[in-house]
């Protein structure tokens, strides 16, 4: 066997092996749950500055430094809430199947 083709055969298993993670990337499970709750925990804040520019950009800066600050605190509240939500319930499949309080899932 020539030097490409066992190159070749390697590339393919690899990427075969790579594959084979993308089903359960996307699963819902108790430590996906988890690491979604620190990461909603840690990062709920980002609501604030996220809103007030949506909203800017969406309307005008009056609208943003007003409705959006106040979607912007309310949202900050609700997304860190949820995420010390999911830390506290991980081990259990609360909603069902460990689907996210939120959506999106994340701030980003």
């Amino acid at each position: 066997m020539s030097k490409n083709f066992l190159r070749s055969l390697r590339a393919v298993c690899a990427g075969l092996f790579l594959m084979s993670f993308c089903a359960t990337a996307f699963a819902q499970d108790p430590f996906r749950k988890l690491g979604r709750g620190v990461a909603n925990a840690l990062t709920g804040w980002v609501e604030l500055p996220k809103n007030i520019y949506s909203t800017s950009k969406e309307s005008n800066a009056f609208a943003g430094m007003t409705l959006g600050l106040a979607k912007g605190a309310g949202m900050s509240i609700v997304r860190t809430g949820a995420g010390i939500y999911e830390i506290v319930t991980f081990p259990f499949p609360l909603p069902e199947n460990y689907k996210p309080v939120l959506e999106p899932e994340y701030v980003f």
